[in-house]
């Protein structure tokens, strides 16, 4: 494998490619709510959903599987902190039930892609 090659790794797996869109979803919905989130919501939503994917792709460029499961935990604690902090955006009424049932739902498969990520790698140890 090239050199070239290896640097985009990270960009293959398909729980990364949901992590992207799932962090231009969020962006997209906090565009909506209101300037007095924008330090707190708004910018603790954004930080974790792009934390999903960058995890990933830090943990993919790692040495060991040891250091690549870290870093999908760090993934998936991101995961839960944002499906957290959309439900308290409901409660808040920043964004209605039928988007926000999306957005748990891509934020749920995201999180059973990486736990059988995360034992695959740790099978293989």
């Amino acid at each position: 494998m090239s050199d070239e090659r290896k640097a985009r790794d990270y960009r293959d797996p398909l729980v990364w490619q949901k992590g992207i869109s799932l962090a231009k979803r969020i962006y997209e919905i906090t565009e909506r709510f209101p300037a007095t989130e924008r330090f707190g919501l708004i910018s603790q939503m954004r930080r974790c959903a792009v934390s999903i994917p960058s995890s990933i792709a830090e943990g993919q460029g790692r040495h060991t599987s040891g250091e690549f499961v870290q870093f999908i935990s760090q993934a998936e604690g991101s995961a839960g902190g944002l499906d957290t902090q959309l439900i308290l955006s409901e409660e808040f009424k920043y964004c209605g039930p039928a988007e926000a049932g999306q957005l748990h739902d891509m934020i749920s498969e995201i999180r059973r892609i990486l736990n059988s990520l995360r034992r695959k790698l740790i099978a293989r140890r």
